[in-house]
C-alpha cells in the first residue's frame, strides 16, 4: 500500500474547498468590477488579490497530486517540493510588491497573512520533500498541515479583501452623497 493511502478523503475535502473558493473569488471580482476603483486598484490586486488565487491554486494542485494513483511517494514529493520552492519565490515577489506599492500601507496583520504564513507553508512543502525518504509519514503530515495553513490563510485574505472593498465602496458612496460635485 502506498504511503499516500488513507489521505484521499482529506485531500478531496481540501481540494474541493480550494476549488470552490477560487470560483467564489472570481464571482467577487466580477461583482466588484462595477464599483469605482480606489487609487492604485491595479497595485492592490497584484499585491492582495492575486496571491489568494495563487495560494488556493497551489492547494488544489497538491490535493490533485496527492489523490492521483502514483503507487509511490516520489512523484508527489517532487510536485510538492517544486510547489514549495516556486511558492517561496512568489512570496518574495509579493513581499516586494507590498513594500513598494503606494495604494495602502500594510500593517502587521497584512505582513503576517500575505507574506509570513504563506512563506511558512511553502517552506514546509519544500522541506518535507527533502525529508520524505527518511520520514514519509511525518512528511505527509507536514504537507497536510502546510496545505491547511495555506487554505486558511487564503480564506482570511479573501475575507479581508472583500470586506475592505465593501467598506471602501460604502465610504466612497457616502462621500459622493454628502459632497456632490
Amino acid at each position: 500500500m502506498p504511503p499516500t493511502a488513507g489521505w484521499e478523503n482529506f485531500y478531496v475535502i481540501v481540494g474541493s474547498a480550494a476549488g470552490a473558493l477560487i470560483g467564489l473569488q472570481f464571482v467577487v471580482v466580477t461583482l466588484l468590477a462595477g464599483t469605482p476603483a480606489a487609487d492604485g486598484g491595479q497595485q492592490d490586486s497584484r499585491v492582495f488579490a492575486t496571491p489568494t488565487i495563487v495560494h488556493l491554486g497551489a492547494v488544489l494542485l497538491l490535493a490533485a497530486a496527492l489523490c492521483a494513483p502514483w503507487g509511490g511517494i516520489a512523484a508527489p514529493a517532487w510536485i510538492w517540493g517544486l510547489t514549495g520552492l516556486a511558492g517561496l519565490g512568489y512570496i518574495a515577489s509579493v513581499a516586494w510588491r507590498m513594500r513598494t506599492q503606494t495604494a495602502y500601507r500594510p500593517e502587521f496583520e497584512d505582513w503576517l497573512f500575505h507574506a509570513a504564513l504563506p512563506a511558512v507553508a511553502y517552506g514546509a512543502f519544500a522541506a518535507s520533500a527533502f525529508t520524505v525518504g527518511a520520514h514519509p509519514r511525518g512528511a505527509l503530515f507536514a504537507v497536510a498541515a502546510a496545505a491547511l495553513l495555506l487554505l486558511f490563510t487564503a480564506i482570511h485574505n479573501a475575507w479581508d479583501s472583500v470586506t475592505y472593498h465593501v467598506f471602501a465602496s460604502r465610504r466612497r458612496a457616502h462621500a459622493a452623497r454628502n459632497h456632490p460635485e
